[in-house]
């Protein structure tokens, strides 16, 4: 299979639009140790024409117009992307399902929860009703389905219960801990046997993601902030990394410690926040992570499993 990082940032991009951080300023300033980022997507195709997005981002038309492989196939209207799985409802994830209103036919897969909240609180479904003939498929936790014909096999599986701010009701609680707000995909090509696992937000490290992980040629993992009070230390926030669904990379429990220990052949943090210290190519946080063979995603990043 192939499969292309349009987008390596978290919600806001890199730069982000409001944002004077350290890091910000570096890229701006067109530092050589910074690249800017656009927000978190994957394509991915089992022949290189037909194409699946993993998350709709608010950059997805400056994504497309940055691939050829994504472009209009010759016709005088048409999109080699037939689909687009959802890992949550977090808005840098759903609202470049906007920006597709053009198309003719799209499947968009997702989590009960996700496919409620763009029903209700954020009504993207009707609003897109008028202008494309979309549909929209649920995804199960551990009920595998096939792409491609059955060349590739997609496994969804729980990340985390954690609704968006806008789906939220503070005086209700969420229906018991397993509500997949968020969920990760492995991506299994049954000619090949190559796997991916694509877990953009993690809430936790669990034995269900330590089990999809283990034996993937490529993880793609959530690395939105290096510590647990990143926000915190520059003043932006209150919130923690949990605070926010997150896990963070750095520290006791943190996700490096996993990660470095998997067998995967690719180990690349994905979703990176732009207060995130690895964004500095040669930031002592950087060379730990090329240290122990794990990369920091980029936009553009290709790969052939």
């Amino acid at each position: 299979m192939f499969v292309k990082v349009l987008g390596s940032a978290a919600g806001g991009g890199f730069p982000q639009w409001n944002c004077n951080c350290p890091n910000c300023r570096g890229v701006r300033g067109d530092h050589r140790f910074y690249r800017a980022r656009t927000h978190n997507s994957l394509a991915v195709s089992d022949d290189g024409k037909a194409w699946v997005l993993f998350n709709a981002t608010p950059d997805i038309h400056a994504q497309i117009v940055s691939h050829g492989e994504l472009q209009p196939d010759g016709k005088v209207r048409g999109t080699p992307i037939f689909a687009v799985l959802l890992t949550d409802a977090e808005l840098d994830h759903t609202i470049g399902l906007l920006h597709l209103r053009e198309s003719a036919e799209i499947e968009v897969y997702a989590a009960s929860p996700v496919l409620r909240a763009l029903e209700g609180p954020f009504p993207i479904r009707q609003m897109l009703g008028p202008y494309a003939a979309f549909t929209w498929s649920e995804v199960k936790l551990n009920e595998s389905f096939p792409l491609f014909g059955g060349r590739l096999i997609i496994h969804p599986f729980y990340l985390g219960g954690k609704p968006p701010r806008y789906a939220a009701d503070p005086d209700k609680k969420e229906p018991g801990a397993l509500s997949p707000w968020v969920i990760g995909y492995r991506i299994e090509d049954q000619r090949t046997g190559g796997s991916v696992v694509y877990a953009p937000g993690v809430e936790s490290w669990t034995d269900e993601l330590d089990r999809h992980s283990e034996n993937a040629d490529c993880i793609l993992m959530d690395g939105t902030f290096w510590q647990s009070d990143e926000l915190n230390t520059l003043g932006i926030s209150e919130l923690k990394a949990s605070d926010m669904g997150h896990l963070p990379i750095a520290g006791p429990g943190g996700s490096l410690e996993r990660l470095a220990n998997l067998s995967a052949g690719r180990k690349i943090y994905v979703h990176i926040n732009n207060t995130n210290p690895i964004l500095h190519e040669d930031s002592s946080e950087n060379r730990c992570l090329k240290a122990l063979g794990i990369e920091v995603g980029y936009d553009g990043l290709e790969l052939e499993v």
